[in-house]
């Protein structure tokens, strides 16, 4: 019976959790058992208790122990772990993306759901952001390759991570554990578990953690005065209660509650264009890296250049409850599950837009900018089995409602360096038209009229027309409430055809609807500037000539300081429903060999860009995005072997994806592009052994990727004006997506006598080169690298306490996590197409690049105690 199996688990942790797939350290679960063995790895990817062998499915499942020595506290930590998965943050840690064989969405944009799904404790998170935080206590980690379109909540199109924490034990137990590091690093936590009544048991955790920023920041004009970045302070706390009333019901309730306050996140440049002198002269100093020879590659280095302060305050708060119920007179036995849930995600952040040490636009940390994420969900699910079907039914609903604001200020220096941009590129359109040489923001020309821009606004010229010119301090604030149902109705049944032949088959039809209001306004009168420029097109063409008046009408009328977009109210609707799923054939060859094939359809729903998205000058009437949807086909065997003490599976996979939702920044504003085509194909590859030798086990796996985007023009987008800086994408290889991605593990843990234990274990990952941009520029790219974690372990045989020497990043390897467009500072693109088929040509790359670099080496030590 489910209370059976739940007992188990609660009361007996430590053993299930020590047979978990991936355990890496004790090769006997407890004092007295037997060696572990493939067997006794247990998984619920289909929503029941299975042995991993007899699912038909790619599933990469990490226990306690295993998370626990490689250093896992997030699912950024996970990927060490995992072959073919990736997670990356940018700006903030409110904006954090998971990929899974190359396939991912891009978290900046809370208008987008997420193509690698998170779920903890059975209850779907709909942005990947949510679980990069201090995870707790968790009993194990199912990563599920591929799309899931029927079980997960909410569909998806890449992938699912399936969190499970540890539940309330009636065995009355404590622990706790304190570490220090380098960075200034310090934690502590703590949890203690046990039973209230025959019937009720508790747990409850909290943790905070504390260090530095490994990021070096120069301050330029100020006014920030923090001098490092990417430093951590955050604190969880999680409270849980599990009633078991009688012998058919359970309910487990989770209330938890986490929050960070922190600074983060400052790129640092990785190529410095053509237009450093300039951010140095108006930074009164160094105001970012100094170019190389060439504007080449940049030395690796952690420094990073911010005039403003990049504070972030997010809150992560909810309750949810599960209950089964056991029916045994109904259908033969059944178990009725509901899962309820509540959640609240909120983000306050502030933005150093620019990156430089000069004092050109920024965003304030004062909830002008930031999202917020609500959403209710309930799940009912029946499911039963017979000799020969296991059957299940259920019903999912979700209300969301998500609200962002978002703002830009315009600093001391906007207008100076805006002046200078203007007089770059006219003069490298026209030599026979020179920036004066002693006027800074003023360009003029011979024998005419004096041409006003930057500076000179206001100056009755040409452009200025009289007007004000970019107010400092002002700008826009913007706000958009995105509301959202999802109903789905689902079923998955699995027919034991002989007891070697199995078929699944797996539906789920959603109803989705969605609906955008918002608000665009621009603060003080911004927008005056370009509404002068444009009323005086006409002098400025017959000064400049309409080509270079196109550039100087462009510039002044930007996202941001564009009239057009002052006052303009946004409410659009839409509503769109799909039938996804799958079905798989098994056949078990002999006890040790099971082959299967599959077919999964998924889906990611549509959404709105909720950001200032113009064609032109003029503003884009809708930004809803279609939904994403895939096909995927899986060819694989799974292995178990030497006495069932190996485990060895391989699966060919096949997944087309059509309307992939690209979110990409364009260098004014990030938007989203429904790409055609994406295919990707490959093998996914793992394997567990528990060897002989007592103590010792390894585990590994490697994922070969060929993800590529299909041929496409711009004909075949939804603004097909976004064709330029997209124009290396069709036919190449995506980003993030490593033809090679492998990990491997080796631990050692075992009794050395005395009453004590001793052990070590190294994690490892590697992953071929492969781009960070999604628009693919080649300074975008990430060399191929390896990462490696290590642990050294003491403790008493009974495991009352443990002392650990841990590093992460063992050899300091130095790598970008995503390289970006450092805004307003060069043009990576040209207008025309290039001799080699598109938009780019090298040689002309006149772009700033800047990067969000990946952790350096950190290493500390914990002491743990347990009673």
């Amino acid at each position: 019976m489910r209370l059976t199996n739940l007992l188990r688990t609660t009361a007996s942790a430590a053993v299930v959790g020590a047979v978990a797939f991936g355990f890496a350290g004790v090769a006997q679960a407890q004092e007295g058992q037997t060696a572990t063995t493939v067997d006794d790895i247990i998984v619920t990817a289909q929503k029941r208790e299975q042995n991993l062998q007899d699912v038909p499915i790619v599933v990469t499942s990490l226990s306690q122990e295993t998370l626990q020595d490689a250093g896992v506290r997030d699912i950024k930590d996970l990927q060490i772990l995992t072959p073919g998965l990736t997670v990356t943050s940018t700006s903030s840690e409110a904006s954090t993306t998971a990929r899974i064989r190359g396939v991912g969405t891009v978290g900046d944009n809370p208008g987008l759901e997420s193509s690698v799904g998170v779920v903890i404790d059975g209850v779907y998170r709909s942005r990947n952001s949510v679980g990069f935080g201090d995870l707790g206590e968790l009993q194990r980690i199912e990563v599920l390759k591929g799309p899931q379109g029927t079980l997960f909540g909410k569909n998806t199109s890449a992938g699912v991570i399936n969190i499970i924490t540890e539940a309330p034990s009636f065995t009355p137990g404590f622990s706790a554990e304190a570490t220090v590091g380098n960075y200034g690093a310090m934690a502590v936590s703590g949890s203690v578990t046990g039973p209230i009544s025959d019937t009720l048991a508790f747990r409850l955790y909290a943790g905070r953690r504390l260090r530095d920023g490994f990021m070096n920041i120069d301050t330029g004009d100020g006014p920030r005065e923090e001098t490092d970045d990417n430093n951590q302070d955050f604190g969880t706390v999680r409270g849980q209660l599990l009633w078991l009333p009688n012998d058919n019901t359970s309910v487990r309730v989770i209330a938890d509650y986490s929050s960070r306050d922190e600074y983060c996140c400052i790129g640092t440049q990785i190529r410095t264009g053509p237009t450093y002198p300039f951010v140095d002269l108006l930074s009164d100093g160094p105001g970012q890296r100094p170019p190389v020879a060439g504007f080449g590659v940049l030395p690796f280095d952690r420094t990073g250049y911010a005039n403003r302060a990049s504070g972030q305050e997010v809150e992560d708060k909810g309750v949810s409850v599960e209950a089964n119920f056991d029916m045994p007179s109904m259908f033969g036995g059944a178990t009725l599950t509901s899962v309820s849930s509540w959640r609240k995600w909120t983000s306050s952040l502030g933005h150093e837009i620019d990156y430089t040490g000069a004092d050109i636009a920024y965003r304030e940390q004062d909830g002008d900018f930031g999202f917020s994420v609500e959403n209710l969900t309930q799940e009912f699910r029946l499911a039963g089995s017979t000799d020969s079907l296991d059957w299940l039914v259920g019903v999912f609903a979700t209300k969301e409602d998500i609200g962002r604001a978002d703002s830009w200020y315009f600093g001391d220096d906007y207008t100076p360096f805006l002046s200078f941009l203007l007089s770059a590129r006219l003069n490298a359109a026209n030599p026979a038209l020179p920036i004066s040489p002693n006027t800074i923001g003023c360009y003029t020309r011979p024998a005419q009229t004096p041409v006003g821009f930057g500076t000179c606004l206001g100056t009755g010229g040409a452009i200025g027309g009289g007007g004000p010119g970019f107010i400092v301090g002002q700008g826009f604030e913007d706000t958009y409430e995105q509301e959202s149902t999802s109903f789905a109705v689902f079923t998955n049944n699995t027919w034991h055809v002989t007891e070697a032949f199995d078929l699944t088959l797996g539906l789920r039809y959603t109803m989705d609807d969605k609906s955008l209001t918002g608000q665009q306004t621009n603060t003080n009168g911004n927008g005056l500037t370009c509404a002068a420029a444009l009323g005086n097109a006409g002098a400025i063409g017959a000064v400049l000539g309409a080509g270079n008046a196109a550039t100087v009408l462009g510039n002044f009328c930007l996202p941001w300081a564009n009239v057009f977009f002052n006052n303009r109210s946004i409410d659009e609707s839409f509503d769109d429903t799909e039938l996804s799923g799958t079905i798989k054939a098994s056949y078990r060859l002999n006890p040790s060999i099971l082959t299967y094939v599959s077919y999964a359809r998924g889906y990611k729903s549509f959404g709105y860009n909720l950001d200032r998205v113009q064609a032109g000058i003029t503003p884009v009437a809708s930004t809803l995005f279609p939904s994403e949807v895939v096909d995927s086909y899986e060819a694989g065997v799974k292995m178990t072997l030497l006495d069932r003490t190996l485990l060895l599976n391989a699966t060919y996979f096949d997944q087309t994806f059509e309307d992939f939702q690209l979110n990409t920044f364009l260098g004014t504003a990030f938007v989203v592009e429904s790409i055609p085509e994406l295919t990707s194909r490959g093998v996914d590859a793992d394997f567990v052994w528990f060897s002989p030798v007592e103590g010792l086990s390894f585990q590994g796996g490697v994922t070969w990727t060929e993800a590529e985007y299909g041929e496409f023009t711009a004909a075949d987008l939804a603004s097909p004006g976004n064709f330029p800086q997209l124009s290396l994408l069709p036919g190449s290889t995506a980003s993030f997506a490593p033809e090679w991605s492998s990990t491997l593990s080796i631990n050692f843990d075992r009794d050395v006598g005395n009453n004590l234990r001793a052990g070590f274990s190294l994690a490892g990952k590697y992953m071929t080169e492969y781009n960070t941009g999604s628009d693919l520029i080649p300074f975008k790219q990430q060399d191929a690298f390896a990462t490696l974690n290590g642990r050294v372990m003491l403790g008493s045989a009974d495991e009352r306490w443990t002392a650990e020497f841990w590093v992460q990043n063992l050899t300091d390897e130095e790598y970008i996590q995503v390289a970006y467009n450092a805004p307003l500072q060069g043009s990576a693109f040209q207008s025309t197409i290039q001799p080699n088929g598109t938009y780019y040509n090298p040689a002309l790359d006149s772009q700033t690049y800047d990067a969000f670099l990946g952790a350096p080496r950190t290493y500390g030590a914990t002491l743990r105690f347990k009673y």
